[in-house]
């Protein structure tokens, strides 16, 4: 009998494709700006702009929601791109000296929503080159190539190298004309011998093409020299000898003109006429920021306007002395003179202007700056030249993010008071005027919901982004800085200051702060950690690093009012214990202004002031809850009265009274006490060696006992010490209305689980609500009674392990709805005549116990099983892509091995496994969010979020369609069918191809048996994301898992009989 024990179940077919209509993994779109740009681009007649980055990827944008990106076999540099205007093809110069030919190619008809979509295009690479090195050269820095130009023909590349030769490719065969090569030694030769002096005429730095006769190009050196060479005639029509070394050249459009930019912060100007083969003078040298000493200007634009005198704009050229470490590009025309000043380097710049030939004016309408960290568009067409808010690529960093949080379907009001709130602070430096990059069309379906992303920042802002759709659109930002004394300017306050102006605008040179990247915060304190939002009721928690806790409500008005100050021991006067971390923030004591949007109600600043781990709001019954390393409180904002603090420190968890700053002593005592506990399992294993027959016999059933209930093959894992560090962080908190007391009467509780694996429950008495209703709501006894809060259970888990989430499951086993939702009848009402139960997940295991009774009924110990641990849990409704009508809530865990784990409620039977984050990726895997219908986000540098989808039915991605002046072709495999394109600048196939968007049929799961396909090469960046209390010796000792180990998994895995790809057999 006992060899049927372990007998593995037989799948059932239906279930598996009820699995595959709920349940499918794909990485979708990456939302925010390029981590590292170094390559920018723009074709004119298609309206779409490119960036490429370090670590080899290339975005295309053009009107919000249409994007497409490639990704380079190796992760090198891009260091210039170029645009085939109007054909939609794309060349791109590496680091590592190769050029790259991409385009655009139409997909598969893909139907989305049930209708078809034909013409959908993707980014392919299709050809590339080196320079071969040239003969008798041993070095190949001769051939490296330093910059490009594509002719107006289109049909030919004029490459310039550091030896100073020019090469011409023939496109789109990326074939070398060495009939058209010119060396530098043919230039030489017909030089004046006063100026040849025997020295190099350096790299070649610029290339520009007549703009009126075709087949001419100014050859700029880096010497200074710059030459007029017709390729057609191989001759040198003209020489201009400068002497200054020379960073770029520009052609003015009528081609009498052109002007170069130098390495001393001048700029020149030079006549072309056809009398004189050689010109010594420029018509006339400026240096714009001198006399003293300045900076080089890496790249001037001169462009012609019909109403008045041409528009000048240039980068660099600040006086090394005062204004060297500025990041500066500098708009000229007539009088006006305005010197935009960022906050980090210029990559790269262009401007929006007229390029037909019939045309006689550029007449410039934007101005497009690509700088380091961010993407600023400038109005030339509006006096005083303002700034364009950004449909997307706005920084998500422009101060570090800490901290994020979901909010799915948004009502129509809230997001209308949002966007209102958002214009309010707009300043009056931004113009309305349209987007200037608006090539492709999106065949992305309308989103049928809102969808809301909240960051909270280092600097003690929280900002709220569209996460509808494709783009990730700011709507509105929120600043705490103002509810305190500290050094920071309240950048939400609209009243500038107008003697501060007059100011500025006599300062020279005449700076102008643009962007809005801001890495610096006066005062760390002010980071937020916690974010918890009701959209019914429009009431906002924001927690932060110092202890506060700030309740906030939506106000249409701006409002100047005093904020009420409420103060909460934890500690509660226990003796042994003293805070030696940072102080708290200084609340005002008078009133401040606070523009229209949420506006701060009450301030909880909870004693001593530890950073904030956790907060629960539940705002149908005015109480807010949160926790720190050293406890939790309860309050009522509503009546300002503080009704509980418990503190669940252990009596020798005194790390927790040193702050963050003693993070070193943190880790020196955590590896002593993991050497103890190691030193200890071996005394205590070699002791078990010498038991008793007894003993012996006692051990084999008990371990039999244990297999009857999970699986036969199991990790061991040793129980957590009692007194390790920072075991009373509390983790998390929950408020449910369940059973609690007794089985026949429900009310309102609160959950909370600590880092040792203590869960407390207490049942509240809400005057109007549940056991406490008295009297009818709103009447003036139920105002004068006050929230009590009464200890019900304490459950302390085995292994001590930290509580990651709790949730209270109806009687349906399903999860309770959101506060209102059920009382306005905007869910399905909870059912209260079952039996309920909690859903407790700890870091090794899950488990589901009845209420009131606490008594087990199922758990799955997924650190025996699969050898990791929980860091992120979510319940997620999951809809049929094939049945309208059928839903299931599902339990998703991330582990700190980056993978999912689906499970079904309250059974807790795997359902589905999918990697999805590098493991080595320790801050993705922190910073990862979930939604409720199936979607997530992490962090795949300090700058993008990833976007996946769990669910066969709710994906977001990118689907577009351009006008080229070519036939698109459809990409098609070596036996005719169709490729499937790849996820979102995640993945590349075996071509190197790298796709704009994603076509994995509904039908197919991958295989968690494959290896993890490569991620984003942006997910390897260094990150700075504050997981405080979260990164242990655990999570080192977790990263360094050994290979064997992991094999042995997936030698287990791969024995599993019976299995389909990509779906784990309960």
């Amino acid at each position: 009998m006992m060899k049927f024990r372990f007998r593995r179940q037989t799948t059932d077919p239906q279930r598996e494709k009820i699995k595959q209509e709920l349940f499918a993994f794909r990485k979708t779109v990456e939302h925010g700006f390029p981590h590292q740009p170094s390559a920018l681009a723009f074709d004119p007649k298609l309206q779409l702009m490119a960036i490429g980055t370090k670590s080899g990827a290339i975005k295309i944008y053009g009107a919000p929601g249409v994007e497409f990106t490639g990704l380079h076999k190796d992760t090198t540099a891009v260091t210039q791109i170029l645009f085939l205007p109007g054909q939609g093809c794309l060349l791109s110069l590496l680091d590592d000296n190769t050029i790259h030919l991409w385009e655009l190619v139409a997909g598969v008809t893909r139907e989305v929503g049930g209708v078809k979509k034909e013409g959908v295009v993707s980014l392919r690479e299709v050809d590339s080159y080196c320079l071969p090195g040239r003969p008798g050269i041993e070095s190949s820095s001769a051939t490296r190539v330093t910059v490009l130009h594509l002719l107006k023909s289109c049909d030919l590349l004029c490459v310039g190298t550091e030896g100073g030769g020019v090469y011409v490719l023939e496109l789109p065969r990326l074939s070398l004309k060495e009939n058209q090569t010119l060396l530098q030694d043919h230039v030489t030769q017909s030089l004046p011998d006063d100026y040849r002096c025997g020295k190099s005429l350096g790299p070649v730095e610029s290339l520009q093409e007549h703009p009126q006769q075709a087949g001419k190009i100014l050859i700029g050196y880096s010497r200074g020299l710059v030459v007029l060479w017709d390729l057609s005639s191989r001759h040198a029509d003209q020489l201009f000898l400068g002497k200054q070394q020379l960073e770029s050249l520009v052609w003015e459009r009528s081609g009498n003109l052109f002007v170069s930019s130098h390495n001393d912060g001048g700029y020149s100007v030079w006549a072309v006429t056809n009398g004189n083969v050689y010109n010594n003078q420029p018509v006339s040298s400026t240096i714009p920021y001198g006399p003293f000493p300045c900076k080089a200007i890496p790249k001037i634009l001169w462009r012609t306007t019909q109403s008045s005198s041409p528009v000048i704009l240039y980068s660099g050229g600040m006086p090394r002395a005062s204004y060297g470490d500025r990041h500066c590009l500098t708009i000229q025309q007539d009088k006006e003179h305005v010197t935009l000043d960022f906050t980090s380097r210029v990559i790269d710049f262009f401007t929006v202007h007229n390029v037909d030939d019939d045309k006689e004016f550029d007449d410039p309408s934007a101005l497009v700056v690509l700088l380091e960290e961010e993407l600023v568009v400038i109005d030339l067409l509006t006096p005083g030249w303002p700034s364009l808010p950004t449909p997307y690529l706005a920084p998500l960093h422009s101060s570090a993010i800490t901290c994020s949080c979901h909010v799915t379907n948004v009502s129509t009001k809230l997001w209308e008071r949002l966007i209102n709130a958002g214009k309010a602070q707009q300043s009056r430096r931004h113009t309305h005027k349209s987007w200037p990059i608006c090539g492709g069309k999106s065949l992305a379906p309308p989103p049928k919901q809102q969808e809301l992303l909240l960051t909270g920042h280092e600097d003690g802002t929280v900002r709220f982004w569209d996460a509808s759709g494709v783009a990730l659109t700011p709507l509105y930002k929120l600043s705490t800085a103002n509810v305190f004394h500290t050094d920071c300017d309240p950048v939400d306050d609209p009243h500038d200051d107008p003697d501060m102006q007059q100011e500025e605008e006599e300062e020279w040179p005449p700076f102008r702060k643009v962007g809005c990247f801001d890495p610096y915060s006066d005062d760390p304190r002010l980071g937020i950690q916690k974010i918890s939002l009701c959209k019914y009721s429009n009431k906002l928690v924001v927690a932060g690093t110092a202890g506060q806790v700030i309740i906030l409500g939506l106000n249409d008005e701006r409002s100047d009012h005093l904020v009420d100050v409420s103060v909460m021991d934890l500690l509660q006067d226990r003796e042994g214990f003293t805070w030696k971390g940072h102080d708290r923030l200084e609340p005002r004591l008078k009133p401040a202004p606070f523009p229209p949007g949420f506006q701060p109600l009450v301030l909880l600043q909870c004693l001593p002031p530890a950073s904030v781990t956790a907060v629960a709001l539940h705002a149908e019954w005015n109480l807010v809850a949160f926790g720190t390393s050293h406890g939790f409180g309860l309050f009522d904002y509503h009546r300002r009265n503080a009704v509980l603090a418990r503190c669940t420190l252990h009596p020798n968890d005194s790390l927790a009274m040193e702050g963050p700053l003693s993070r070193v002593k943190s880790l020196k005592k955590s590896l002593r006490q993991s050497f103890r506990r190691i030193r200890k399992s071996r005394v205590s294993g070699k002791k078990r060696v010498l038991t008793t027959p007894t003993s012996k016999v006692q051990e084999a059933n008990a371990a039999l006992a244990e297999q009857e209930e999970v699986a036969p093959v199991q990790r061991r894992i040793e129980p957590r010490s009692a007194d390790d560090s920072l075991s009373g962080v509390v983790r998390c908190l929950c408020f449910a209305d369940t059973f609690l007391r007794d089985g026949t009467h429900h009310g309102p509780t609160l959950w909370a689980g600590t880092n040792s694996g203590s869960v407390y429950a207490y049942a509240l008495e809400v005057p109007g609500v549940g056991l406490g209703r008295t009297c009818e709501r709103g009447g003036a006894s139920e105002s004068s009674m006050c929230v009590e809060a009464v200890l019900g259970k304490e459950i302390q888990l085995m292994h001590r392990a930290p509580v990651v989430s709790i949730c209270v499951l109806d009687g349906r086993g399903k999860p309770l709805p959101d506060p209102y939702e059920a009382s306005q009848d905007l869910a399905i009402a909870p059912d209260m005549t079952n039996a309920h139960s909690v859903l407790i997940a700890s870091e090794e295991q899950l488990k589901v116990f009845s209420l009131p009774k606490v008594s087990a009924k199922t758990k799955f110990k997924l650190t025996a099983h699969e050898g990791c641990r929980v860091r992120k849990v979510a319940l997620v409704l999951f809809s049929s892509s094939v049945q309208e009508d059928y839903s299931e809530h599902t339990l998703v865990c991330l582990t700190n091995m980056g993978d999912m784990h689906l499970f079904n409620i309250p059974g807790l039977r795997p359902q589905v496994r999918f990697d999805c984050i590098r493991k080595e990726d320790i801050s993705g895997i922190a910073s990862c969010v979930f939604t409720k219908n199936g979607q997530g986000f992490y962090l795949i540098s300090p700058s993008e979020y990833e976007r996946f989808s769990l669910s066969a039915k709710v994906l977001t991605e990118p689907l577009c369609s351009v006008q080229l002046h070519r036939h698109l072709e459809q990409t098609f495999t070596c036996d005719g069918t169709p490729t499937h394109m790849q996820a979102n600048g995640t993945h590349k196939n075996q071509m190197g191809q790298a796709e704009g968007k994603v076509d994995v049929p509904l039908s197919t799961l991958p295989s968690p048996l494959l290896d993890t396909p490569l991620d984003s090469p942006l997910s390897c960046a260094d990150l700075t994301l504050d997981s405080t209390g979260e990164l242990t010796v655990e999570d080192v000792r977790d990263f360094l898992t050994t290979v064997d180990e992991e094999e042995n998994n997936l030698r287990n895995m791969k024995d599993e009989e019976g299995r389909s790809p990509g779906i784990l057999i309960n």
